[in-house]
């Protein structure tokens, strides 16, 4: 939708709020006004639209240009008419309510509760942008988060404060994962653990399948779900994950928890921010994303981290899928620039029915060493790590020559390295959804792969 229209005098309704009748223009999610009186509105400034017979809606803006302003509705702008739309600007940053009693919620994109237990009580308010924390009041990541899956803690270990993606694919199972390790995830010393959970454009019936979960294996009351489905407004993607990182950091930083935020999809985000730049009319980069893409995503990955004085810490695994499977598309390019590894899911391996399809070669921790070994797992799960990635990493190269001149004609060495990969595969990367393995039992799987080989 593209119109234009006039707009009428503004009035203040208080201190800080200013309310101008009529917009000059649509277009998508977003309304355009001009002839906005000084001073003028604030970046991120929280605005509310009414328009008759209409609930109010709620934007933000996204743009000052001398007296023209742009704004984005969150709900989107069906419905709203140039000539009687009245916008309000609050002079506040958008703000969501905190309280412990977060914990074992559920609610909309928008911070909203959508599990018909109330309202949630009203610890403090705070902003969705972050604090901006000082890189010097950060403490380096040093001990490791248990999920229970062994190619994770194995061979990618996550450690708290770190932000590790997983890279996937349509078709995978990465909701499957997502939920397992939401689910599966503790710390070893038995202090606080809570999980934040935001889900971005998702089918319902995907929401539903990790409401479900969550109820049935017992954890919901740890958790806090943020969802934002696929007939949602677009808009409010961009917004989500930001409702629930604030949520995360007051719950590690106010409250003492050792939080892991779960985002997923970050690829509907990104098609989300690509969405609104397009309709702002702004100089699209690569694959028509905006050229500052890569600092909007590190303004939510960066968020990750412990604090200086602080019990909690805040660990984020985003999750993307990767479009046509492409490592070296914008989203996972610029996600891997910014986190510390990624885990990248395999369709070949998903195909022959290994769950988790976790391609442990292109998989990476680059925060492990500093996570495990003496003082924090086993002494020799480093070498034991190294010993299995530098073994599978032959396996693919000998398996391209076993299918040029037959299995029978390798030396009985590659013979040995070819079922190695097999059970490798089969028997510690594969293993089930409700399958929650401690690290002795990964690594005592490990030895035992490892020890047949040397035979």
């Amino acid at each position: 939708m593209h119109s234009c229209g006039g707009q009428h005098t503004p009035v203040r309704i208080s201190k800080d709020e200013v309310q101008y009748l009529g917009l000059k223009e649509i277009r998508g999610n977003l309304v355009m006004l001009e002839g906005v009186a000084s001073p003028a509105p604030a970046y991120e400034e929280i605005v509310t639209i009414a328009t008759e017979n209409q609930p109010s809606r709620t934007g933000r803006v996204i743009q000052v240009n001398g007296d023209r302003a742009v704004v984005l509705v969150f709900e989107g702008t069906s419905g709203l008419s140039l000539s009687n739309t009245a916008i309000t600007f609050t002079g506040k940053l958008m703000e969501t309510n905190l309280s412990p009693e977060l914990l074992g919620r559920t609610l909309d994109g928008l911070g909203r509760p959508i599990d018909g237990l109330g309202e949630i009580p009203i610890n403090l308010t705070r902003t969705i942008a972050g604090e901006g924390y000082n890189p010097t009041s950060r403490v380096y990541p040093r001990n490791y988060i248990h999920t229970g899956i062994s190619a994770i803690d194995g061979l990618a270990t996550l450690i708290r404060g770190q932000k590790l993606p997983i890279f996937s694919a349509d078709g995978l199972p990465h909701d499957r994962l997502a939920a397992q390790i939401a689910m599966q995830a503790q710390i070893a010393d038995g202090e606080n653990f809570a999980v934040v959970f935001a889900a971005m454009g998702v089918q319902h019936s995907t929401a539903e399948f990790f409401r479900r979960t969550f109820e049935e294996s017992g954890v919901q009351d740890r958790v806090v779900m943020y969802l934002n489905l696929a007939g949602d407004p677009a808009a409010e993607r961009i917004a989500t994950p930001r409702f629930a990182l604030t949520a995360a950091e007051y719950l590690a930083y106010d409250c003492g928890y050792h939080v892991l935020t779960i985002l997923t999809d970050m690829t509907a985000y990104a098609e989300a921010v690509r969405e609104v730049s397009s309709a702002n009319s702004e100089i699209p980069g690569r694959k028509g994303y905006p050229g500052y893409l890569y600092s909007d995503l590190a303004s939510i990955y960066e968020r990750a981290g412990i604090l200086k004085n602080a019990k909690g810490s805040l660990t984020q695994i985003p999750i993307l899928t990767m479009p046509g499977e492409d490592i070296t598309h914008p989203i996972p390019d610029l996600t891997g620039y910014i986190t510390e590894g990624q885990i990248v899911l395999d369709r070949r391996l998903w195909q022959r029915g290994v769950y988790p399809p976790v391609n442990v070669l292109p998989s990476l921790s680059r925060l492990m060493k500093d996570g495990i070994g003496e003082g924090f797992t086993t002494a020799d799960h480093p070498k034991i790590a190294n010993m299995l990635f530098a073994n599978y990493a032959e396996v693919g190269d000998i398996r391209a020559l076993a299918s040029i001149i037959g299995e029978d004609e390798l030396p009985l060495r590659d013979k040995s390295l070819l079922e190695f990969g097999h059970r490798f595969e089969t028997e510690f990367i594969n293993q089930h959804m409700y399958e929650n393995r401690s690290m002795e039992q990964t690594l005592g799987l490990a030895r035992e792969l490892l020890q047949e080989l040397l035979k």
